[in-house]
């Protein structure tokens, strides 16, 4: 690692250590210092000619300063003796003239990590700029090779990255991990008589070898074009809809937004006051996980020291827990659940989901509606809870795709989507931290000619 970063981890937590000593010093009550070190590459192909290489190499230092409940931040990426207490001078500065804020200050001691587990995320990929290019330039090839109705490409990109951190504080907490991530993008175009249609898929992890194959993520990107290629339009009607796992796990990702400390105490969640309430279909549980080894929504505690918790944010089909940190917690008048930063590992699960019930079968089980692939736009009120998206996908008639279909709108409300969850399949994708099979709601309002 020593030979990846300029710094070392015992460096990094020396200058966190400065940045604290410098705050006590001029007569803070508390502080905290974060200060990281990151280095990544990323390069993007179309058609077969390089379109950017960019190398990145980031570094900086953030230092909060308490005065009483008042509170300064400042931040600075020059790690020089000077540059430092410049920071922490102006942090100081800050707090002195800001309200005073009775949830401000630094995380109950009690609820700090005080022994962070090694969750193995650190894999830095040795990816020389020649062989990125390579793997791009192999994803589009296998995405031409599909159909000559793969007329073009929008491109296809390979990203890794990889950095290290210290998170210290006044109370005694000083500690930090190195982690990795890499993915890899195609994006193909398909053209027939009634015009082009594109699709796009990746594969990311915490391990580059675990990222799909070149040849494996460009053949399925390309198919996916095709298949969308004499998309139709749809009459308005309420119908099942089937959401395809990725966006299944971009439903999971509202339901954090609404769940979310910030929006909570701040009155601007339709879940204010859900807690402890059915939410979701009494089948259904969504299991948070933060200490899964190498997967990407795993951290040994958040961004405030606060260990995370393995727990059932939602159990058959009741919510049970929010997404707090400990400034929203103490305006809620609740406990941090180790969640400053968001949510960990999230898994939705259903008691109904059997092993056979993959892709086809939920097919099968939505019988006649809409199958959904993409989502437009950002139609969600999460103060309300309405739900309107643009989309396109595909009309299922007995069981199977009849043909796509594009320019519809997908309309409902949050709360009764959740509570007309009625299947959720086998076939599990990860993405971003959440995890999900795909799921089929009841009784959505698709609007189109």
């Amino acid at each position: 690692m020593s030979s990846l970063f300029a710094l070392s981890d015992d460096q990094l937590r020396a200058i966190a250590l400065q940045a604290l000593d410098l705050a006590r010093s001029l007569g803070a009550s508390d502080a905290v210092a974060d200060i990281s070190e990151s280095v990544g590459l990323s390069v993007s192909t179309r058609r077969a000619q390089v379109e950017t290489i960019e190398h990145t190499r980031d570094k900086g230092l953030g230092i909060t300063v308490y005065i009483g409940t008042r509170r300064g931040n400042a931040s600075t990426s020059d790690f020089a003796p000077a540059a430092i207490r410049q920071a922490v001078e102006a942090a100081h500065s800050i707090a002195r003239f800001t309200a005073e804020d009775p949830a401000a200050g630094l995380p109950d001691e009690e609820t700090l990590e005080q022994a962070p587990r090694d969750l193995e995320l650190f894999h830095p990929w040795d990816l020389q700029v020649e062989q990125a290019i390579g793997i791009a330039q192999a994803a589009e090839r296998a995405a031409f090779a599909v159909s000559p109705q793969i007329v073009n490409c929008e491109g296809a990109n390979v990203y890794t990255s990889s950095g290290h951190f210290v998170l210290a504080n006044t109370r005694g907490f000083c500690a930090g991990f190195p982690y990795s991530r890499h993915s890899l993008s195609v994006t193909p175009i398909a053209q027939d008589a009634r015009g082009m249609q594109r699709d796009d898929w990746y594969s990311a992890s915490r391990v580059a070898a675990a990222l799909a194959s070149p040849q494996a993520l460009g053949e399925y990107a390309a198919r996916r074009a095709l298949a969308r290629l004499s998309a139709r339009r749809l009459r308005t009607r309420r119908v099942p809809v089937l959401f395809e796992a990725p966006l299944a796990c971009g439903l999971l990702g509202s339901f954090v937004q609404a769940a979310s400390g910030g929006s909570l105490y701040r009155k601007a969640s339709f879940l204010v006051d859900a807690l402890d309430r059915p939410l979701f279909a009494p089948h259904v549980s969504i299991h948070e996980d933060p200490y899964v080894p190498r997967a990407i929504g795993s951290g040994a505690f958040d961004e405030e020291g606060v260990r995370g918790c393995s727990r059932d944010v939602v159990a058959d089909g009741v919510l049970r827990g929010y997404f707090l940190s400990t400034y929203s917690a103490r305006k809620l008048g609740m406990r941090s659940t180790g969640n400053a930063g968001g949510a960990y590992n999230l898994e939705l699960r259903s008691k109904l989901t059997a092993p056979g019930d993959d892709f086809e079968a939920m097919l099968r089980k939505l019988g006649t509606g809409l199958l959904v692939t993409e989502l437009i736009g950002q139609g969600i009120n999460y103060v309300t809870g309405d739900y309107s998206r643009g989309a396109s996908g595909f009309w299922v008639r007995d069981g199977e795709i009849a043909y796509p279909v594009e320019e519809i709108t997908i309309a409902g409300h949050l709360r009764e989507m959740f509570a007309n969850v009625v299947a959720v399949g086998a076939d599990r994708l990860e993405r971003g931290g959440r995890s999900t099979g795909s799921l089929l709601i009841d009784g959505l309002t698709v609007g189109g000619a």
